[in-house]
């Protein structure tokens, strides 16, 4: 039993954070409101409500109409204390976010710029990310970090590539990137990333696999609202699950794995690299873009159904297939993968992915809005 006394140091922090994340995503709620709902006294929510205020953390929002005595103050956290960057570095292109601390998008760019090991390279990303934030005019000090999300698998301590053949090279190091840009820098699996920003805003708890279909396979384990990325940091590696024994080779160098079966470029290189074509002439019944919709959603059946089994949790459709996924396909894929259930008759389970924009870039920047958040 650890019977240490909390300080009085220790109890204002506690008090301040709780005052603030209650504050956090709500409507704009009075002294007298706060001091009820979080069991405190009004003195001391008055207190650390001036210290927030002090720090710009919170501001006010007017006041509230009177119901029969004086008028209370409105207080409102505010989203645009601090800012943070997210960057999606991909084998061909880079996306990146600036997003407050409300996770609301204040821009987001992408251009195309094959991926090189070089310095050159590396400039390139520290350019476009303060051409994002010189654009906005925000502040040096605003900005908390950038989140550099990468399809690769990232140690513990977020400072290295451990295993990348999808960027061309076996193992990176944030120095890379870091020696160029002038913030606080950390990588992020971009499958994690990705699925960290689809749980941002849920307020109930959450037990989710987030299944990346992007032009590579990856996905995001999420148990209690927390990434679970496994021993080895490789949790979520959906793309390697074998789905056709001794089938095609992937890759990484084994047959039938998921990725080769289930990824984006399946579907686009049938509308010259358009995905959002290659949906359109399937909802108008092209029999070509039909026939190859038809044999990608069985073998995502097949995958998806293992994960049901695996974890028992809702299985999310994300990436860029995910994203133009709409209700009539979320529906033929949960009929395929209902029939392949053996104790679920209606694949209610499957549900498609809610943020579809720019997911990887905004769960990459949403590191730092989350430390920031955990400091108060």
């Amino acid at each position: 039993m650890n019977d240490r006394k909390v300080s009085t140091i220790e109890l204002k922090k506690m008090n301040r954070s709780k005052i603030f994340r209650y504050l956090y995503k709500r409507e704009p709620q009075s002294k007298q409101d706060i001091a009820y709902a979080l069991r405190m006294s009004f003195p001391t929510v008055a207190q650390n409500i001036k210290e927030l205020q002090e720090q710009g953390l919170i501001v006010d929002a007017g006041m509230f109409e009177s119901t029969g005595g004086r008028k209370a103050q409105a207080i409102v956290y505010n989203a645009e204390a601090r800012y943070a960057v997210g960057l999606d570095v991909t084998r061909n292109h880079i996306g990146g976010v600036v997003i407050d601390l409300g996770c609301n998008i204040k821009t987001n760019l992408r251009i195309k710029c094959p991926f090189e090991n070089t310095p050159v390279y590396f400039k390139k990303v520290a350019e476009f990310t303060n051409d994002m934030i010189s654009g906005l005019q925000i502040e040096k000090e605003k900005i908390l970090g950038v989140g550099i999300s990468v399809p690769a698998i990232v140690s513990e301590d977020r400072s290295e590539m451990t295993y990348s053949p999808l960027l061309g090279m076996r193992k990176g190091n944030l120095e890379s990137f870091k020696q160029y840009l002038d913030f606080p820098c950390v990588l992020n699996n971009d499958a994690n990333a990705a699925g960290f920003a689809e749980i941002w805003n849920k307020k109930e708890s959450v037990d989710m696999v987030y299944l990346s279909l992007n032009n590579s396979v990856g996905g995001c384990i999420i148990l209690n609202n927390t990434v679970n990325f496994g021993k080895n940091q490789r949790g979520g590696e959906f793309g390697h699950i074998t789905i056709v024994p001794n089938g095609k080779t992937c890759y990484c160098g084994q047959r039938g794995c998921m990725d080769v079966y289930c990824n984006a470029k399946i579907l686009s290189n049938a509308t010259n690299g358009n995905l959002e074509r290659f949906f359109y002439e399937i909802r108008n019944g092209s029999e070509r873009h039909l026939k190859i919709w038809k044999t990608y959603l069985n073998h995502l059946a097949v995958g998806v159904n293992d994960l049901r089994m695996a974890f028992d949790c809702d299985i999310v459709i994300g990436g860029y297939v995910g994203a133009q996924m709409g209700a009539e396909e979320i529906r033929q894929l949960r009929g395929l993968v209902a029939e392949r259930n053996t104790f679920e008759f209606d694949g209610s389970y499957v549900k498609g992915c809610s943020y579809k924009s720019e997911a990887t870039a905004v769960g990459g920047a949403l590191y730092y809005v989350d430390q920031f958040l955990n400091s108060i």
